[in-house]
């Protein structure tokens, strides 16, 4: 069973053989918004729930046939980050502990609260859409593979969609974009495709060029000769001096160096220039219009906000080796674009997955080494903690507060370590 494309509720399988409560218990996760997929037994559930179902499983455990620990256990062998809720009767509590210990979900009592079905199928929902969205990057960040353009916003797709064309045209080309945008990755990629990615790609930066190194430059044993039959990367093009620019401009329109006076070497090459967004208007208009066969422009990433979760999980993955949790670091990163302008963007980006790989940012290191298991059980700790402190230390008020059984709160409270003795003497 997949997730259905065109519906937005969330789906839960529903698995009992008590035909009135599977239909009650239905119209609850319907009514909640829920898309739920009833069956009479565990065998027709867990053929119909393949690896790319989207939703989670609530499931009685004492069923004909196939019990609900045993379709758990089927399940998990498939996808142990499926969540399974299992509903249980009272004298079934100690065989459901040991399944909860096993990886199951939660646990519900027979008759459940319903405000406690929905707590309970909520959370799962919520960890599911996690697991599923991370896996969707994932595959889309090792689909793109490392020298890829990556991203799905329409502005990189129309980049993307270009480079074969400007590889094979052999054209030359100015990108415009910021600081850490990509440009000499793009300059690379539009190499490598052509037929000139069988010769060298030369880099200039034109900002750091003392005297010396301009004269070299232009010697026909210097950097730009390296470049015959291959690209000049002319980086940081907006920032070299008047000066370099003038040689450069008439470099462009000879390709040619001078050996001496009398006999200028010729070299096949394809410059491609880089300079900052607004950079244009600090280059020589014979220079650009020269140069500038086909300008692209690449965005920010705060053009392109639907790409840093894609980005992140494409670095992190050149990085497996070194990272305890790549889906889940992902996602933390993702979190940091919400209170970050990057203004660094792409390349900062990169350098922040570096950090947290390396463990040296304390903002989100913590969260690469803590397994999604561990921050639910973190939540569900101070959730009974605040429910704990705002009835005044009470159990009962709380067990109100947090809407599930009373069993419920002392079997979450003593498996997640909670003191709640020092809680009601607090």
């Amino acid at each position: 069973m997949s997730a259905v494309a065109d519906s937005a509720a969330p789906l839960v399988a529903l698995v009992d053989d008590d035909d009135d409560l599977r239909r009650a218990t239905a119209q609850l996760l319907t009514l909640a918004g829920y898309d739920v997929r009833g069956f009479a037994d565990a065998a027709t559930a867990l053929a119909a729930i393949d690896m790319d179902f989207a939703g989670v499983v609530v499931t009685d455990v004492r069923m004909p046939g196939m019990s609900g620990i045993e379709l758990f256990r089927a399940l998990a062998a498939r996808d142990d980050e499926l969540p399974v809720v299992l509903m249980t009767g009272h004298g079934d509590i100690d065989m459901a502990v040991s399944t909860i210990k096993a990886g199951a979900w939660d646990f519900l009592t027979k008759p459940f609260d319903p405000d406690a079905m929905l707590v309970a199928v909520a959370r799962a929902t919520t960890a599911r859409a996690l697991v599923i969205e991370n896996r969707q990057l994932r595959a889309l960040a090792e689909a793109s593979g490392s020298d890829e353009l990556v991203g799905r916003s329409p502005a990189i797709r129309r980049i993307r969609g270009m480079l074969s064309t400007l590889a094979s045209a052999d054209l030359d080309v100015v990108i415009e974009g910021a600081t850490g945008t990509g440009k000499q990755m793009v300059a690379r990629l539009i190499h490598r495709g052509g037929r000139r990615g069988r010769h060298r790609f030369i880099t200039v930066d034109c900002a750091s060029l003392p005297l010396a190194a301009e004269n070299a430059l232009f010697d026909a044993y210097g950097t730009i000769a390296q470049a015959h039959r291959g690209t000049l990367f002319l980086d940081n093009l907006d920032r070299a001096e008047e000066r370099v620019q003038h040689r450069l401009t008439q470099f462009a329109e000879r390709r040619a160096v001078a050996l001496d006076a009398r006999e200028p070497v010729p070299i096949d090459t394809r410059i491609v220039a880089a300079i900052d967004e607004d950079g244009r208007a600090r280059v020589l208009p014979a220079l650009f219009h020269r140069l500038a066969a086909v300008s692209l422009r690449l965005p920010p990433l705060s053009e392109r906000a639907e790409d840093i979760p894609l980005l992140a999980m494409h670095f992190l993955a050149a990085r497996v080796n070194g990272v305890k949790n790549p889906t889940r670091a992902a996602a933390d990163v993702a979190q940091l674009a919400a209170r970050h302008s990057w203004p660094g963007n792409v390349r900062e980006l990169e350098l922040t997955v570096e950090r947290i790989v390396l463990g040296f940012d304390d903002a989100a290191s913590d969260a690469v080494d803590m397994p999604l298991p561990e921050r639910v059980r973190s939540f569900e700790r101070t959730l009974i903690v605040e429910a704990m402190t705002r009835a005044g230390g009470e159990v009962t008020v709380a067990v109100e507060l947090l809407g599930i059984p009373r069993e419920t709160f002392y079997y979450r409270a003593k498996r997640l370590g909670i003191d709640l003795k020092r809680l009601r003497s607090g």
